[in-house]
C-alpha cells in the first residue's frame, strides 16, 4: 500500500484489509461464482433485490457483535473480520444507492 502522507493511512489500511475479506477471505469462499465482481455478487444482488436497507441492517448487525466477540479467545480478530464485513456491507449499500435514478 502507496503512502501519502495526508493523514488518511489509517483509513486506507482499514479499508485495504475489508476489500482483502471480501475478495480472498471468506466471503470469496461462500459467495463467489465463476470470479463475479463485487457488484454482482449476492451482497449486491440482495441489495437490489430488497433496497439497501437490508445491507445497512447486516452492517448493523455485525457491528452488535463486536463487543461480545472482543470478550471471546482471539477477540481482537474476531472483532475486526466482523468490522471488515460491515465495511463491505455499507460499500455494498453505497454501491446500491450509487446505481439508483435520482
Amino acid at each position: 500500500m502507496t503512502t501519502c502522507n495526508d493523514g488518511y493511512d489509517g483509513l486506507r489500511r482499514v479499508l485495504a484489509n475489508a476489500v482483502q475479506q471480501a475478495s480472498g477471505g471468506k466471503g470469496r469462499e461462500r459467495h463467489v461464482h465463476k470470479d463475479e465482481p463485487f457488484e454482482e455478487q449476492p451482497i449486491c444482488r440482495g441489495g437490489r433485490r430488497f433496497g439497501p436497507g437490508c445491507l445497512l441492517y447486516q452492517a448493523w448487525k455485525k457491528t452488535d457483535e463486536v463487543p461480545k466477540l472482543m470478550t471471546m479467545d482471539n477477540g481482537k480478530e474476531r472483532a475486526l473480520q466482523e468490522i471488515y464485513g460491515a465495511i463491505n456491507y455499507l460499500a455494498a449499500a453505497a454501491i446500491i444507492i450509487e446505481e439508483q435514478q435520482s
